[in-house]
């Protein structure tokens, strides 16, 4: 089974949310370790700081969805296909700045407790809109 989770077809939904969640944790820890290193070392605003974080984010998962995530791909045109993901990913960006924003400012939460709660809302979104736009073979 792990097997073909890991090296088979991403033909079924169950696959390729369980490889998007692999990839969303990759770039999870990239985009989380960034916003830490940039807010706390370098004094750099806390929201300029995610979306730091969240732009590596989303190059990992641009690259592992299209090399790996997902099996089938609605547009034949990269460019297209790029220019989409880009989309998707500047409305998570932007879901991302106001919940940051929302938890962090608002609620007074801690910026780090604040990205685990981010993440998981904007992971849902990602995750959603690119299977239905983006890796759906359209008839």
């Amino acid at each position: 089974m792990i097997k073909k989770i890991v090296l088979g077809k991403a033909n079924s939904a169950y696959i390729q949310l369980l490889r998007y969640f692999f990839a969303g944790g990759i770039a999870f820890v990239v985009d989380v370790l960034i916003l830490y290193l940039l807010t706390e070392y370098a004094h750099v605003h806390y929201l300029l700081s995610s979306i730091a974080g969240f732009s590596a984010g989303l190059v990992i998962t641009y690259l592992m969805s299209i090399f790996w995530v997902f099996d089938e791909k609605s547009k034949d045109n990269k460019f297209i296909e790029l220019t989409i993901f880009i989309i998707i990913g500047t409305i998570g960006m932007g879901l991302t700045s106001f919940f940051m924003w929302l938890f962090t400012s608002i609620l007074l939460l801690h910026y780090l407790f604040s990205k685990i709660l981010t993440t998981t809302i904007v992971f849902v979104w990602n995750f959603l809109a690119k299977k239905q736009i983006l890796f759906t073979k359209k008839d």
